[in-house]
Formats: structure tokens, C-alpha cells, sequence
């Protein structure tokens, strides 16, 4: 008998190649996603021309008219289909190429003498580095925003939770004690690191404006051309062209100089990894067998009605495996050729809109994450007290040395620590039955050995970046 599908056929029609995020959950409806999108660079490549244009007005390069041809033609971002640009770009290598032409074509519809002011000396580089700009200058408040507020949560729990007794963990085992909002506050102090490293890449975010090969020769032939009397008219329009983007003014062009790309994905880098840490932490305090956390608002299974995953924290920790990698591709793209280099320029684009991505929705993720996170201060001293006063054993170490000398303290507290562990009964106990120890009953209080867990809480929350 013949078996039928319920697959469509391969006759059914080709699929969408929009890429909706389905794969990619922790950036999909983000704020940074939206601001990432490909209208979105569309609109930073059209901006980046208009601008172009304003500033060669300002500097008496191009007719005030011309400037305003172009930005109306440049305003009706509906002219411009992302799909079909995406596909003509094969032939050049680049999307400027194309929105050029259509740009130029949309000009001339109406101020047929303004369409030669379209893109005039710039090259593709120019206009595609500088809308990459614009996109990450507007995408990156949103992402700041988020850190923002992930750090208020933490302070928030930090405070709350100043001397709240837990377990240290290390190498996965009970070490001594901590506080939570010891731990909370570590976890801040990275969230405003990631937050400084962003803001000074942010800051520093440059125009590009260099023409064919970084020497800015077209602007001044153009200037000459048209009877312009200007030493230094690219040094100038240069100047200009940053105040009319709002972006920084470059020290030189970057076409093969790219700090700014690369800085901005080791920013990125480090704060996917900073909020990683908070995930990885999340997601081994949630743990059945642990159960000190609790999201505020678990995701369920398609299998166990049950459970109640930490969603937020696997997130997280997803984006925080990727964005290493590509800020290595950026990274790696420093050693560019030449005044203009041959793919290693392209390989930038799409590394650097998933990193911004993902980070975006990290950073959105670990703000509902670390607002909604709920503490089980009673599963914590629990915990605590499950080693039976073995985590306490540095405390009593320091304290029989005085008595016994540190190599017989060693001995004796390793030999009780064993036996305490295999008839699982409290340290103190098996010690208060050798004659040679003296009492310690009131240095085997778990919860009273944090050290200055609280004043570092203190300290820490002194920190009032971001």
C-alpha cells in the first residue's frame, strides 16, 4: 500500500528565505533584532548617501537643491526592496552598487540635474562601513538599556540578600560558605563591566569616508572641477560627514584599519560571556537536586507537564557559546590587504548583525531573568548543612593549629572529615569524641563562617556605572 505524506511536495512552491528567527530564539522580537533587520540597513545606507550629499552642500561641493533631491529620494525607503538588492548585489559584490542605481534612477524621476550628486567621490566601502555604523549606533541602546536594567535587578538581590548563607561551590563541590548576595553582586560587577566595555565602543563608533583608495582624491578633483578654491576640501567634508551621520570623525580612513569592527565585537564578545556567567550559575542553582533558584516564569515541555526549564538561562547560555566565534571572524578580519581588501571586508557583515543579535537578546533575556528570580533562602541553608559542618573545616584548620601545631590539626580534621562523611553524621560530633581536640562547637556554624561576604556586598554595590 502506498504510503503518503503529509509533507508538502517539493512541487509546492519554493519556501521563504525571510529569516524570522525561528532558529534562533533568544534574539527573536528583540528590540536590537528589529534595529538589525535588512530595512534597517537599507535605511542606514540611504541615510549614509543623504548625508554624504548634506555635507558636500554645507561645504559648497553640491547644490543645496541636489541635497534635497537625494534626501527626499532617499526618505521613501519603500522604493527600495532588500530581496532584490540582496540578489543584483551578487554582480558587484556589495548592496550599495544596486541602491545606487536606484537611488540615482529615483532622483532623476524628479531633479534630473541633482541625480550626478548621488554618491559623488564615495565609494561602496564608504557607504556600507558607514550605514554598518549607524545600525550598531542605534541598535546598541537598546542593548545598554537592557544591561541597565539586569544590573538594577542584581543590586536589588544583592541587597536583599547580603547575608543570606549558601554554599561555595568549587571544581563542583561544597567548598565554604558564600552569600547569595555575594554571588549576586559578582554577577552585577560583570554586567557593568560588559556595560563599560559597550559604552566606549559605542562612543567611538567612526564614519567612513575615504573614496576610492582611503586618499579622499575624488573630492578634490570634484572640488576642482567645479571651481571650488579648497586646500583641504576632504579633510573637511570628512568632518562634516561624521556631524551629519553622528558618528565619530575617523582619524583616517578604515577601510583596512578596522579597529572599530573589531573592538565593538570583542565588546560584545565579552558581554555575551559576562551575562554567560550569570546564565551558567542559573541554570546549576535550578537544578531539581539544588533548587536554591527559580525562574519567575519557567518554560514547559512538550513531554513532562511537570517541569518548569529555565528557559531564560539556556537562552543566555546559547548566545553565549556563539558570539566568541564570531567575533574571531572579525577579528581575524583585521589582517585586510591593501587600501581595500578582497573578502575580508565582506566577511565581516553577517558575524557582526548575529552578534549584535544574540547579545541584544542576551541582554533582553537576563533582564526578565534576573528581575523575575526567585531565591530559596531555606533550600540554601539546606544545602549548606549537607556536609554535616565539612564545609567549615578551613575555620576549624586555622583554629586547632594553634592548639595542635597545622600538621597534626591536618591529620586529625582529615581523619574526623572522613569518618564524618561515611557515617554521615556532624563533624563536630566526631570530633568531640577525640580526647587530644578541644571543643569547637561554636566554630562549626555554617551560616556564621562568610568572612566578609557582606562588606565585599557593601563595596560592590558602591559601583554606580551604567
Amino acid at each position: 500500500m502506498e504510503r503518503r505524506s503529509s509533507l508538502p511536495s517539493a512541487d509546492s512552491g519554493p519556501p521563504s528565505a525571510a529569516d524570522h528567527g525561528l532558529l534562533s530564539p533568544v534574539h527573536a522580537g528583540s528590540a536590537v533584532e528589529q534595529a538589525t533587520g535588512d530595512a534597517a540597513f537599507v535605511r542606514a545606507m540611504l541615510d549614509a548617501e543623504a548625508a554624504l550629499v548634506r555635507a558636500q552642500s554645507a561645504l559648497g561641493l553640491a547644490p543645496p537643491a541636489a541635497a534635497e533631491a537625494i534626501a527626499a529620494a532617499a526618505a521613501r525607503t519603500d522604493r527600495y526592496d532588500a530581496r532584490d538588492l540582496a540578489l543584483r548585489a551578487r554582480a558587484g559584490g556589495n548592496p550599495v552598487i544596486p541602491l545606487v542605481a536606484d537611488l540615482t534612477r529615483a532622483v532623476a524621476e524628479h531633479a534630473p540635474g541633482a541625480a550626478a550628486y548621488v554618491h559623488r567621490g564615495a565609494t561602496s566601502q564608504d557607504i556600507l562601513d558607514t550605514a554598518a555604523m549607524l545600525v550598531c549606533a542605534r541598535a546598541l541602546p537598546h542593548l545598554l538599556a537592557d544591561l541597565h536594567r539586569t544590573a538594577s535587578a542584581l543590586a536589588a538581590l544583592a541587597a536583599a540578600h547580603r547575608d543570606t548563607p549558601m554554599p561555595g561551590r568549587t571544581l563542583t563541590q561544597h567548598a565554604v560558605p558564600t552569600t547569595f548576595g555575594l554571588k549576586a553582586a559578582g554577577w552585577r560587577a560583570l554586567v557593568l563591566d560588559a556595560h563599560t566595555r559597550l559604552t566606549a565602543a559605542h562612543t567611538a563608533l567612526p564614519a567612513q569616508l575615504g573614496g576610492a583608495a582611503g586618499t579622499l582624491a575624488a573630492f578634490h578633483a570634484h572640488a576642482e572641477a567645479d571651481g571650488v578654491h579648497d586646500p583641504a576640501p576632504g579633510l573637511r567634508l570628512l568632518a562634516a560627514y561624521a556631524a551629519e551621520t553622528g558618528l565619530a570623525e575617523p582619524l583616517l580612513p578604515w577601510h583596512t584599519l578596522r579597529t572599530p569592527v573589531a573592538d565593538l565585537g570583542g565588546a560584545l564578545a565579552f558581554t555575551a560571556g559576562a551575562l554567560g556567567k550569570l546564565a551558567a550559575d542559573v541554570l546549576l542553582l535550578t537544578r531539581t537536586e539544588t533548587g536554591e533558584l527559580a525562574e519567575g516564569a519557567g518554560g514547559g515541555s512538550s513531554a513532562m507537564p511537570h517541569k518548569a526549564n529555565p528557559v531564560r538561562a539556556a537562552l543566555i547560555a546559547s548566545a553565549a557559546r556563539q558570539v566568541p566565534a564570531l567575533a574571531g571572524v572579525l577579528y581575524a578580519c583585521l589582517a585586510a590587504e591593501d587600501e581595500r581588501p578582497a573578502g575580508a571586508w565582506h566577511a565581516e557583515w553577517q558575524p557582526l548583525r548575529d552578534a549584535l543579535r544574540l547579545t541584544g537578546g542576551a541582554a533582553r533575556d537576563a533582564a526578565e531573568l534576573a528581575t523575575g528570580l526567585r531565591v530559596d533562602e531555606r533550600r540554601m541553608r539546606a544545602n549548606l548543612d549537607a556536609t554535616h559542618g565539612l564545609v567549615v573545616s578551613e575555620r576549624l584548620a586555622a583554629a586547632l593549629a594553634a592548639e595542635l601545631g597545622r600538621d597534626e590539626a591536618t591529620r586529625v580534621l582529615t581523619r574526623a572529615a572522613r569518618r564524618a562523611a561515611a557515617e554521615r553524621r556532624p563533624l563536630a560530633e566526631v570530633l568531640a569524641e577525640d580526647p587530644a581536640v578541644p571543643a569547637v562547637d561554636a566554630l562549626t556554624d555554617q551560616a556564621d563562617y562568610t568572612g566578609a561576604a557582606g562588606a565585599l556586598v557593601d563595596r560592590a554595590l558602591g559601583d554606580q556605572r551604567g
